[in-house]
């Protein structure tokens, strides 16, 4: 995973990581950490095995990786962070080696990964909304009262 290597490197990632770890160090919700990036890349390779999409591994982690990279813009400018994402992750993507039409569905996807509408969907599209809201511990987490999602994204039983 050569390419995986290169985003986790390279330098713009790098440095929005940092912004969204500073924008939610007081956060007492769910963050937008390399933990969850990772969580999301994972479960999104499993989803992509057991649904069988043939999906390549590097894209997948690109997409977990990037898909709320620009969380700290919303924060601090207002500008809702599937937008803010889709626009940092194309230069990091190219910088890393990937093709076009790669790229392309990437960005479709993290664009698309908070519109509920994608939960059903094949390909990209629908593994990473559905791995992003499967990597939310709802079930054990102390805030979940307090959560502003609604009951119906929660995790509230661990699911296959």
């Amino acid at each position: 995973m050569e390419r995986i290597d290169k985003i986790l490197n390279h330098e713009l990632f790098i440095d929005n990581l940092e912004k969204n770890q500073a924008a939610e160090a007081e956060r007492c919700f769910c963050r937008h950490d390399m933990a969850h990036f990772l969580d999301v890349a994972r479960i999104g390779m499993i989803l992509n095995l057991k649904e069988g999409q043939g999906i390549g591994e590097d894209v997948v982690y690109a997409a977990g990786l990037l898909h709320d990279i620009g969380k700290h813009m919303q924060y601090s400018e207002g500008t809702p962070h599937e937008t803010a994402s889709a626009e940092i992750a194309p230069r990091i993507l190219k910088d890393c080696g990937f093709k076009e039409n790669e790229t392309d569905v990437i960005i479709k996807a993290i664009i698309a990964h908070r519109d509920s509408a994608s939960a059903e969907a094949g390909g990209l599209t629908g593994i990473l909304y559905r791995a992003d809201k499967a990597s939310r511990p709802c079930f054990f987490c102390k805030m979940q009262g307090e959560c502003n999602w609604k009951g119906g994204k929660k995790n509230l039983t661990l699911k296959q």
